[in-house]
């Protein structure tokens, strides 16, 4: 039996060009070492690679969030033209099953461990359901990722590693906080060390939506950690800054940065994102534990929350500047469906495209897909793009490398830090205004 597995990418930034900036699709990883050995495993990422749709195989499973569910859609209508059954899981099947099962054969809904192999099973007799349904669990279940099927294909240089799923945070716009259901579990430590140390990996991304959810086992893990001398990130809580000990671990353990869910300095709109842990503190004391502690960080923004406008847009990027962050996401608050805040904006009429952004053909990347409070659509897309054209000027990526102790202290990470502050602006620029699926397709 034959098997493709899928990560389908959000669109085009020009006809028939790919992704420079992609990463490991480490869900798909997993699916495949969930899969019994008498099924022969191929993996194709759209991101990076032309997908062979003519080649044969018995079955095809894409892993698909909203901003790549039209992309997938046109995938799965390819292959089921050929006779090929389409099975699709993920974040946005999760959120939408109903919506999903529309272009695919069977709808996998929650994490895969718990009923891929009777999936498998059921393909092999032809009695395949529509629907299966897995509730959160403990990742990976004791098996480690298929790494070898992401070999050859252009990826950053790094390795994408979990040791939890979920966040107990429920923060209204967050599809995660909807898909986990507020809930959050670890993988055992030991099983982490084993598949970090057996696999040689040297530069690791933990995936966790809250690496630090869980401060106890966080601070097991990196005491494991310190032996292996890798090189790691991971995105957490700003609350972090307060443990001490946790901060003073993540060095000793050779953490070079987290991604930060900043979002505002606004405290009402901290309120009204329900991100009430971040209603202490600023972006100062935020800056200077992680320099103190020689460590980068990466801040995630949200904007247009309701009492943003172009002018506090604008000074919340001056201020991330200013504060010397290492990266910042500039990111537009994007109503996910099923979230808090997807229904909200619903109930007041202010939804744009029908509701369904991810699927209207007039959408594009980076764009706003609802009527701020206090601005225009149009307002809020030309803010976000300032604010990321901003922060990732060549000349503000120069003062943050020229004028940051952290990176002094370290040189290699000035060499990363421009690779990468190069790789996000010339990414934004690319993708900005792209509009979803493969025009061409």
């Amino acid at each position: 039996m034959r098997l493709t597995l899928i990560r389908p990418s959000i669109g085009r930034p020009n006809p028939g060009t790919f992704e420079t900036a992609a990463i490991e699709p480490l869900q798909l990883g997993v699916v495949a070492a969930l899969t019994p050995p008498h099924w022969e495993v191929r993996l194709y990422d759209d991101r990076v690679e032309p997908i062979p749709f003519d080649e044969p195989t018995d079955l095809v499973a894409l892993t698909l969030e909203t901003f790549t569910a039209k992309r997938a859609y046109q995938i799965a209508t390819a292959y089921r033209a050929r006779g090929v059954t389409v099975v699709m899981g993920g974040m946005h099947p999760t959120l939408l099953p109903d919506e999903v099962a529309a272009h695919a054969d069977a709808v996998y809904v929650g994490d895969a461990e718990q009923h891929w192999g009777e999936l498998l099973s059921d393909v092999e007799r032809g009695r395949l359901k529509r629907l299966y349904r897995g509730e959160p669990t403990i990742p990976q279940l004791g098996t480690f990722p298929r790494r070898d099927l992401f070999k050859g294909k252009k990826y950053l240089p790094l390795s994408l590693v979990q040791f939890s799923r979920g966040c107990p945070y429920r923060c209204a716009f967050c599809a995660p906080s909807t898909y986990f259901d507020g809930r959050h579990r670890t993988r055992a430590i030991d099983a982490v060390i084993r598949e970090i140390a057996e696999n040689n990996l040297k530069i690791v991304l933990f995936v966790d939506d809250n690496f630090t959810a869980d401060r106890a086992a966080a601070k097991d893990l990196m005491r494991e950690l310190v032996p292996l001398k890798i090189i790691w990130g991971s995105q957490a809580s700003v609350e972090m800054i307060r443990d001490r000990e946790l901060m003073r671990l993540m060095a000793d353990s050779g953490c070079f940065g987290h991604v930060v869910g900043i979002e505002s300095t606004d405290r009402e709109n901290l309120v009204t994102m329900n991100k009430k842990q971040n209603l202490s503190g600023g972006l100062g004391a935020v800056a200077e534990a992680f320099g103190e502690y020689g460590m980068t960080l990466w801040a995630a923004l949200t904007v247009g929350h309701d009492n943003d406008t172009p002018d506090s847009i604008a000074r919340l990027v001056d201020r991330c500047v200013e504060a010397r962050f290492a990266y910042a996401a500039v990111n537009m608050l994007c109503p996910y469906p099923a979230t808090p805040l997807y229904e909200r904006l619903k109930a007041e009429g202010r939804l744009l495209y029908d509701g369904k952004w991810w699927l209207h053909s007039e959408y594009h990347f980076n764009a706003a897909a609802f009527v701020p409070r206090r601005m225009t659509a149009d307002e809020l897309t030309l803010a976000c793009r300032k604010g990321w054209t901003t922060f990732y000027s060549p000349t503000n990526i120069a003062r943050r490398v020229l004028t940051w102790d952290t990176l002094r202290r370290h040189p290699l990470r000035i060499g990363l830090h421009l690779f990468y502050n190069y790789i996000l602006r010339k990414d934004f620029l690319l993708t900005d205004g792209m509009p979803f699926a493969d025009p061409l397709s």
